[in-house]
């Protein structure tokens, strides 16, 4: 299944949340329009607010905000990707140069904080503290992710927990409140927004393992991405603090020493990768957490959209790029 497959259903509400991204990203300075529809129309998946708009509709919403909610996590998802490539230096997503390579540093971001400042603009006019409360817990927490990220940099001894918790806060966050925001919305129950949570973090854990295991798989034209860019960025993912593990002292050193320095023999480290398990384990990992997405929706009824939260755990780990 392709990403277009799995949104069919929801094709009219993800065309009402790009007019409401296009309408909110007007504003009087040229440079913002610019960088902002540059950076919105790059595409993307646009996972995490099709997953509020699936959640909402699973538990019974009918009315239309869920629309600006979902632009509110495009736009915190969005300026989260213009600071991370000034952070990680990076020149190439989604197959096309970034925008800090095209605009500079400074543009993107700056754009970055206008972002993120309209989207809390935007979140007060759902008129629920709830809401407030999740959106600004998960940008905090996202905020801290990036530094703990910042802080595991070329640093070969990171541990799995060390890992997991900067996938939980950088990646699985973000994914974790717009599923709650979507439970919110509908007046579910606390056990059901419970679980929408638990869906969405399970589920953003789960893609952020398969992009680990896609950067020493794929290729740089299927990702849209620079293959192997976390290593020559020095960020231990799984699949290298797997073979560290399980590889001979031979293999170890040549990964320690890549991540140390960034500027290691790549082909040689994809090669010990997989010569040893790393992959398959680190796929394994993200089976185990679209499996716990999927538990969690025993407690939505029956639906066409509960069916689609479960075509996403399928498709986080089953995707090649």
């Amino acid at each position: 299944m392709n990403i277009s497959e799995l949104l069919s259903p929801i094709n009219e509400d993800m065309k009402a949340v790009d007019a409401v991204i296009r309408e909110r990203l007007n504003s009087d300075v040229v440079l913002i329009r610019t960088v902002g529809d540059y950076i919105i129309q790059a595409g993307g998946k646009r996972m995490r607010p099709a997953m509020l708009l699936m959640v909402a509709r699973a538990l019974g919403y009918e009315g239309a905000m869920h629309h600006l909610l979902a632009a509110v996590v495009e736009f915190i998802h969005t300026s989260t990707l213009l600071h991370d490539d000034v952070v990680d230096e990076s020149d190439l997503r989604r197959g096309r140069s970034t925008a800090n390579a095209v605009f500079g540093n400074a543009a993107s971001v700056l754009v970055g904080d206008y972002l993120y400042s309209r989207s809390f603009e935007m979140m007060v006019e759902a008129d629920s503290m709830r809401v407030m409360q999740v959106f600004s817990k998960a940008t905090t927490i996202i905020a801290e992710g990036e530094v703990l990220q910042l802080l595991n940099v070329h640093d070969p001894d990171v541990s799995l927990e060390r890992y997991l918790q900067v996938v939980r806060y950088k990646t699985a966050k973000l994914f974790e409140a717009a599923a709650q925001v979507g439970a919110i919305v509908a007046h579910a129950s606390p056990e059901q927004e419970a679980a929408a949570a638990a869906y969405g973090r399970h589920i953003g854990t789960a893609f952020q393992l398969i992009d680990d295991v896609l950067d020493y798989e794929g290729d740089a034209a299927a990702l849209g991405k620079n293959v192997g860019d976390d290593l020559r960025e020095g960020k231990p993912t799984l699949p290298l603090i797997r073979a560290m593990e399980v590889g001979s002292a031979q293999q170890r050193a040549l990964i320690q020493e890549a991540i140390r320095t960034g500027d290691g023999d790549f082909a040689a480290v994809a090669h010990a990768i997989q010569e040893t398990d790393a992959l398959q384990y680190t796929r394994e990992t993200a089976v185990e957490e679209a499996e716990l997405a999927r538990q969690q929706l025993g407690l939505f009824p029956a639906s066409a959209a509960q069916e689609s939260l479960l075509k996403f755990c399928s498709f986080a780990v089953d995707r090649d790029r």
